[in-house]
């Protein structure tokens, strides 16, 4: 034991040396690489490979695939990593312990957006936005209001295949008069909740938010450009597809119809994410208008959603059922909350690893600005998971020191990775994919010709992203 410790001792030295000389980035980088060469010294021995991070995460990407579910598959995936890295067993329980501990502050915010999420949905609130929006546009603009709507109802913390699923009954009818295809009607509903997802109080923003360290309301902020951007390509894009694909029957228009008798007012239906806005937004705009009072007014998000929640709730007379709409809300969270807890098992295993090392050493070696590692952690990791939060929280919790290594700044490295994850994340191995579907009535052969496309509002985004908070600010 000795002679190993020595023997690691004097690696990390020359690991040190090395790095130093001829990867001459920044003393935090090389401070970095440093204590990642010389975790076998301060975990008694312990160093997992590079090599059982991969294999961890190639493992649970393939139990994904063959349908286990993902908690399970990213959990099972950390601890054949782990130990195909070289940990023991009891070492392997401090590896997913630490990883999972870490997206506590994450989970806590989650749970907390629940209420808000609950109000929204049970209260028919966001039925109510989406009706509004449609019909002010009218027919002659179909495919902008219902993009529009689906962004809307997204971006006030509405998860986005929910999001999909309220705005596709006024979809389908809508389409049914207008002749438009179902291709163009999901892309408008698909790429508009990406674009509000990106600007949203949702999992997703939250895990970007907190895996740098960062205000949510900052993230969201940075978003909206990206967003926009995506929103004006999806409508492009779907009025292109108009008359390509199926078209929605009668019946399917007429099955699709809800009553909206028992829905609240408009007046009152924005009532919770009007206070959700405007609470969040209060410190940034302060900041930057440079009216101090506003810019030290810093309240977390886990306080404002479930507020803005209940507000709204009693701006819609609906105080009694508190304890209903609070519980849809948690229940609609579980399931979110679980992935997180079993993405951060992985992000553990990849976290006590080198291979954020070794990816930071390898784009220096090939002359490739570490800008790109942002956003092509947060493609690479949702695609593999199917999910844009899952993606998200893999990305900054894997990547997330190796992007700052980089020279990225905590905010840009945010939004990058955010709308990274955004551009392949619907495919068959995720629920996402499957609910879409089956709100449109499509075939999964008919709904798999849309991802293409989706990439392209996802990929818009991303490379929006990169080019303002990657290169030019």
């Amino acid at each position: 034991m000795a002679f190993r410790r020595l023997f690691l001792l004097v690696n990390c030295t020359i690991h040190f040396v090395r790095s130093s000389i001829f990867f001459p980035v920044s003393s935090h980088y090389t401070e970095s690489v440093f204590n990642k060469s010389c975790r076998g010294i301060t975990m008694e021995g312990l160093t997992i490979g590079w090599y059982g991070a991969l294999a961890g995460l190639a493992i649970a990407i393939i139990l994904i695939l063959r349908k286990l579910n993902p908690v399970y598959a990213l959990f099972l995936g950390a601890i054949a990593g782990a130990l195909i890295g070289g940990a023991n067993l009891e070492q392997t329980v401090s590896v997913l312990v630490s990883g999972t501990q870490s997206v506590t502050g994450t989970v806590l915010r989650v749970l907390a957006a629940g209420v808000l999420a609950g109000v929204m949905m049970e209260s028919g609130a966001a039925e109510t936005i989406a009706q509004a929006i449609v019909k002010k546009f009218g027919g002659s603009k179909a495919i902008l209001a219902l993009a529009l709507a689906t962004m809307i109802i997204t971006a006030v913390g509405v998860f986005i295949p929910v999001a999909v699923l309220i705005v596709a009954p006024i979809a389908l009818s809508v389409g049914n008069k207008m002749g438009i295809s179902k291709t163009a009607l999901l892309l408008a509903l698909s790429g508009g909740g990406k674009a509000g997802n990106i600007i949203s109080p949702n999992p997703n923003t939250i895990a970007a938010a907190r895996g740098f360290d960062l205000d949510l309301s900052h993230v969201m902020l940075a978003g909206l450009i990206p967003a926009v951007c995506g929103l004006i390509v999806t409508v492009i894009v779907a009025s292109l597809l108009k008359k390509k694909g199926i078209m929605v029957t009668d019946e399917e228009a007429l099955n699709g119809q809800v009553d909206t008798s028992k829905y609240p007012p408009l007046r009152k239906a924005i009532v919770a994410p009007l206070v959700a806005v405007i609470l969040l937004m209060i410190n940034p705009i302060g900041s930057l208008s440079g009216i101090e009072a506003l810019s030290k007014f810093k309240v977390d998000a886990l306080y404002i959603l479930p507020v803005a929640g209940i507000i709204g709730m009693l701006a819609m007379g609906q105080g009694k059922k508190i304890l209903q709409y609070t519980s849809s809300g948690l229940n609609k969270m579980t399931a979110t909350v679980l992935i997180l807890l079993g993405a951060g098992g992985i992000a553990g295993l990849i976290s006590a690893s080198d291979l954020s090392t070794q990816v930071v050493q390898l784009i220096q070696t090939a002359g490739i600005s570490g800008t790109f590692l942002a956003p092509i952690s947060g493609i690479l990791m949702a695609a593999a998971t199917a999910s844009t939060s899952t993606g998200v929280i893999l990305a900054t919790g894997s990547f997330g020191q190796a992007i700052l290594d980089m020279g990225t700044a905590p905010l840009a490295a945010a939004v990058m990775v955010h709308t990274g994850a955004t551009v392949i994340d619907s495919l068959p191995q995720g629920n996402y994919f499957h609910v879409t579907a089956d709100s449109m009535k499509m075939t999964i052969k008919q709904r798999m010709g849309l991802v293409p496309y989706e990439a392209i509002v996802g990929g818009t985004m991303a490379v929006v992203a990169t080019i303002i908070y990657g290169f030019m600010l």
